[in-house]
C-alpha cells in the first residue's frame, strides 16, 4: 500500500519527507482519534497473527531492514508510531516498505493524552509499534505510569507484537534507561565525574521489553562517541543499584533486532555493541567529583562488536549474553583508567 489511502469515507494524503522520519512534522489531528496526527490506510481495526520481537535503532536515519523485519512479524496488521515531538513522516516511510493495513502516528504530549482510553486502545490494537526519536525525558515524564505505558507493555509481554524504537525511543525500551533530563551527557565530562548532574539512570519503572530488564542501551554510539558515557552509566548502576548490567548500543542508521527467542541480528550500515559486566570486577572508584576508575587489569568489560548488513548480520544471544553463542563479530576488552576509556582487541 503506497501513496494515497482510503479511510472509509475519508482520504488522507500523508506527507512524504526525507528517508529519516525524525525530520517530518505534521499537525492535523484526526477527528475522534485523540493524539492522532496522520494515518495511512484503513481506520477499521484488523486482527492479524503476530510474532514478537524488539528493534533497537541507533537514530540518525531509518533502517529499512529493521522496519521490514518488524513488518514481517506484524502479519500485515495495523502499525502505530508514537512520538511526543510531532514527528509525522514515518507513516509513508513504513507503509512503503511492506503490506500493512494502516500506519498511524500518535503525538502523545501530555499525561492527559497518555491516559486517554481511545489512545490506549489504538496502541493495544496495533500489530506493530514504533517509538520515534526526540527527547526520552518527555516519554518518561508524560507516559510512565499511564494507560499508554500499560498498552505498550501489553504489546510487549502479552500480545507479543513487534515493538521498535529509534534514538530516544530506543533508550526507553531497555529496562535500565538513561533519561536525558536536563541535557545530553557527554562522555569526557561524565568519565571525569560519574556523578555529573546529567547522569540520571532509572531501574525498570517504565517499559518491560522481553530480555531487556538488565540491559541499558545507548544510541548514536560511534558517531557521537558515546562509549564513555555508556560505560559511566553502567558504573553508576553497579554502584547505586547493586545490579551488574549488560549493554546494547547500535550506532546511527543501525539496528539490533531481537527475536522472540532472544537472538539478535544487526541491520543497517555501521556497527552495534554488546557489553558484559562481571560481578567480580566492580569499578575501583566511582564517586562524585573524581574520575571514574574501572580498570581490573585492563579487562573490566567484555565487548562484542558486530558489523551491520542490510539483511542482518551476526548473532548474539541477548536472552543470557552467552559469550560462546556469539558469531559474526569481534571481541574486545574495555576499561577506564583515571577517566579515560581504553580498548584492546581480544586475540
Amino acid at each position: 500500500m503506497n501513496g494515497i489511502k482510503i479511510l472509509g469515507l475519508l482520504t488522507v494524503i500523508a506527507p512524504c519527507f526525507s528517508s529519516c522520519g525524525d525530520a517530518a512534522n505534521v499537525s492535523e489531528n484526526i477527528p475522534g482519534r485523540p493524539a492522532s496526527i496522520g494515518i495511512v490506510g484503513d481506520t477499521a481495526d484488523v486482527a492479524k497473527p503476530v510474532t514478537g520481537g524488539v528493534a533497537l535503532i541507533g537514530g540518525g536515519g531509518n533502517v529499512d531492514g529493521a522496519f521490514r523485519w518488524m513488518i514481517a512479524r506484524s502479519g500485515g496488521g495495523d502499525v502505530v508510531v508514537l512520538t511526543a515531538s510531532n514527528n509525522g513522516g514515518y507513516n509513508v516511510d513504513i507503509d512503503s516498505l511492506g503490506e500493512v493495513n494502516s500506519v498511524e502516528t500518535l503525538n502523545i504530549t501530555s499525561r492527559e493524552l497518555a491516559d486517554n482510553d481511545t489512545v490506549a486502545n489504538i496502541i493495544r490494537n496495533a500489530e506493530m509499534l514504533f517509538i520515534a526519536g526526540g527527547d526520552q525525558s518527555r516519554y518518561m515524564n508524560n507516559w510512565r505510569g499511564t494507560k499508554t505505558a500499560a498498552a505498550i507493555n501489553y504489546l510487549l509481554t502479552e500480545k507479543k507484537a513487534p515493538v521498535g524504537g529509534t534514538s530516544a525511543g530506543c533508550a526507553v525500551l531497555s529496562g535500565l534507561y538513561y533519561s536525558g533530563e536536563g541535557g545530553s551527557a557527554v562522555s569526557d565530562s561524565v568519565l571525569a565525574n560519574p556523578y555529573d548532574t546529567l547522569v540520571k539512570v532509572y531501574n525498570n519503572d517504565f517499559l518491560r521489553a522481553p530480555y531487556l530488564s538488565k540491559v541499558i542501551s545507548d544510541q548514536h554510539y560511534v558517531k557521537r562517541g558515546r562509549q564513555g558515557r555508556h560505560v559511566t552509566f553502567m558504573s553508576r548502576i553497579i554502584t547505586d543499584y547493586g545490579i551488574f548490567p549488560v549493554g546494547i548500543a547500535p550506532d546511527e542508521k543501525t539496528a539490533v533486532c531481537i527475536d522472540e527467542n532472544g537472538i539478535a541480528k544487526v541491520f543497517g550500515v555501521s556497527k552495534a555493541y554488546f557489553i558484559l559486566t562481571d560481578s567480580l570486577k566492580k569499578p575501583e572508584l566511582c564517586v562524585e567529583g573524581q574520575p571514574l576508575q574501572w580498570n581490573c587489569n585492563g579487562e573490566a568489560l567484555k565487548v562484542y562488536e558486530i558489523p551491520a548488513s542490510a539483511t542482518g548480520n551476526g548473532s548474539f544471544r541477548v536472552s543470557d549474553f552467552d559469550t560462546t553463542a556469539a558469531s559474526g563479530g569481534t571481541w574486545y576488552w574495555w576499561w577506564v583508567d583515571k577517566g579515560v576509556l581504553k580498548t584492546k582487541q581480544i586475540p
